[in-house]
């Protein structure tokens, strides 16, 4: 049952950190300077997992501060259309949303441009944080661009520490940006820093290279990342599938292939669909067929997301993701 848009009789997943707006060339292969017009993607990783999860049917709320302007009102109303709850949505009056421009490059690389100097998501304090909304959340999931710079790192911290002590799982997927760290050094240095708080953290293979230093995607590797606390760890590995790491048992789950047109959100579709699956039975995530299962759902929703242009637009729904794993 929905109440307001949101679902009700369900564990809430709260998502913590940016959304902004992407601005794509209207044509692939060229740089940003190249470009002759672009395209308003509303974007965000954190934001994505959260509408991923309302998608699925899930029960989602985001948490973060966006500019008060017109792209600010427009994110917050694209939250609310999506079913995702708006209880934890701050405005600034002084500062704007964040803006990225984003280009796919002929190679296949994705080339970035921050506009954030700074965008309200940075200026979000931890005494205008609703904790009320943050301590009834069953899973609390963010990533690491909220570390960057206070007062909003401050307010992530705070944020964990809430969540954690009111029981909630936490999920981290660092959604590595170098380009908006000082340095690489930093990055590594603070995204690690908190590493061992979670209870299931995913990586994709680059930021595994990136955060071990090995040229190698591996289990070795993998293991590097583990922790004694964490419940499941996971590397996704693109067209390659996923590989899954527990306490008890370790392993690989294949993708689907599809055509693919753009990957922008398919880690964040493959989280909001793991983390929707959990979230009323967490002991999924102790049992290897029932994890195997749910990680070939999240495979399948990450695989469909690429299908189409933009995060939001191209994230599946519950049937989708069905028809493409009853038709492989």
């Amino acid at each position: 049952m929905a109440v307001n848009g949101v679902v009700s009789g369900k564990s809430l997943i709260v998502s913590f950190g940016e959304m902004l707006i992407d601005f794509v060339p209207t044509v692939s292969g060229v740089s940003l300077a190249q470009a002759t017009g672009f395209v308003k993607a509303p974007g965000g990783a954190p934001a994505n997992v959260a509408i991923a999860v309302a998608r699925l049917g899930g029960k989602a709320s985001f948490v973060g501060k966006l500019g008060d302007d017109e792209f600010g009102r427009m994110l917050a109303d694209i939250l609310k259309q999506n079913g995702v709850s708006d209880d934890g949505i701050l405005f600034d009056q002084g500062a704007r949303t964040a803006l990225a421009f984003v280009t796919l490059r002929a190679d296949g690389e994705r080339e970035f441009m921050f506009y954030r100097n700074p965008s309200a998501d940075m200026l979000l304090k931890p005494e205008e944080l609703n904790l009320d909304l943050i301590r009834s959340a069953k899973v609390f999931h963010y990533g690491s661009i909220s570390l960057i710079v206070e007062p909003c790192r401050s307010a992530h911290l705070k944020a964990m520490e809430v969540a954690k002590e009111a029981g909630a799982l936490l999920s981290y997927d660092p959604n590595l940006r170098l380009p908006l760290w000082p340095s690489a050094d930093e990055a590594r240095k603070q995204i690690l820093s908190i590493w061992d708080k979670a209870d299931i953290v995913k990586v994709s293979d680059v930021e595994l290279e990136f955060l071990t230093g090995s040229d190698k995607v591996d289990d070795e590797t993998a293991m590097k990342l583990w922790r004694h606390n964490f419940t499941l760890l996971l590397v996704t590995l693109g067209e390659k599938g996923s590989r899954f790491y527990t306490k008890k048992f370790h392993g690989a789950v294949d993708a689907f292939h599809v055509n693919t047109v753009d990957t922008t959100g398919a880690g964040d579709s493959f989280v909001g669909a793991l983390l929707c699956k959990i979230v009323d039975e967490p002991s999924i995530l102790e049992d290897e067929s029932k994890l195997r299962e749910v990680l070939r759902f999240a495979n399948a929703c990450g695989a469909i997301t690429t299908t189409k242009k933009g995060a939001i637009p191209a994230l599946p729904t519950e049937v989708d993701a069905l028809a493409l794993i009853n038709g492989a």
